[in-house]
């Protein structure tokens, strides 16, 4: 992993009424580096990525390289390089999997939804849709709808989509669910090459052989606090990991 910071955040607080979703989290990712943060269910890890992204109120610093990106919207986050993927994938079914990536690719300014009410057919630079389509093993299937794509191909679509904003983190929330392991195993060898395109990753995951397998460095959550952090070696053998999430047999 590279020294350099890419995204950090220091005390990051989420509340619900009177419940605290996330309690004082601080987590950074390197340059060109894959990060895990794993927990139990409700530990609050999609909470966590919401408030990275800007998608709830949080307290807290986040800094993106050396700006501070806490009180900007999501789509202004989005902008500045901080690019995330859903559970739920919400992928344009009615669109082609290369149109999915084409849409994300659209740079999202006004003056460009002007040029496109005036000129709708203007070129696009797709270079970059291409790239996450080869890059993710999709470019055979591009003209296909997501909804014709098992699911390990359609969680590969969700990451080329976002691959098209051209981000500079990347943030993805459980990609790997309802995948076997030989999904688990494909979808693991493609996070890794990513990072050659100088981005850093994020993952929040259930599938543990992968997080394991594919992170330099995992964050511990239990009902909002980091419990642990270090490297998969060190997560395994941690009792408190076991104990809370692991389980006695890890």
């Amino acid at each position: 992993m590279s020294d350099s910071v890419l995204l950090e955040a220091t005390d990051l607080e989420v509340r619900f009424g009177g419940v605290v979703a996330v309690d004082g989290v601080s987590l950074s990712l390197p340059a060109r580096a894959l990060i895990g943060l794993i927990g139990p269910n409700g530990a609050g890890k999609t909470t966590t990525i919401d408030a990275l992204t800007g998608f709830v109120s949080h307290r807290g610093a986040i800094r993106l390289s050396d700006d501070r990106i806490d009180d900007l919207a999501p789509h202004e986050r989005a902008r500045r390089g901080l690019v995330r993927t859903w559970q739920s994938l919400e992928l344009f079914d009615d669109l082609t999997v290369r149109e999915n990536c084409e849409v994300a690719a659209v740079p999202e300014r006004v003056g460009a939804m002007v040029r496109d009410a005036v000129r709708p057919r203007r070129a696009l630079d797709l270079a970059v849709v291409d790239e996450a389509l080869e890059l993710l093993g999709l470019a055979a299937v591009a003209e296909r709808r997501p909804s014709e794509l098992p699911l390990g191909q359609r969680k590969l679509v969700a990451v080329a989509r976002a691959l098209a904003q051209r981000p500079r983190v990347l943030l993805l929330d459980e990609p790997a669910a309802g995948l076997d392991s030989g999904e688990s195993l494909v979808l693991g060898e493609r996070l890794r090459s990513l990072l050659d395109l100088d981005l850093s990753i994020l993952l929040v995951d259930h599938d543990m052989g992968l997080v394991l397998s594919v992170c330099d460095h995992v964050h511990v959550l239990d009902f909002g606090r980091v419990i642990a952090d270090g490297t998969p070696a060190a997560i395994r053998s941690d009792p408190e990991v076991i104990e809370a999430y692991l389980g006695a047999s890890a």
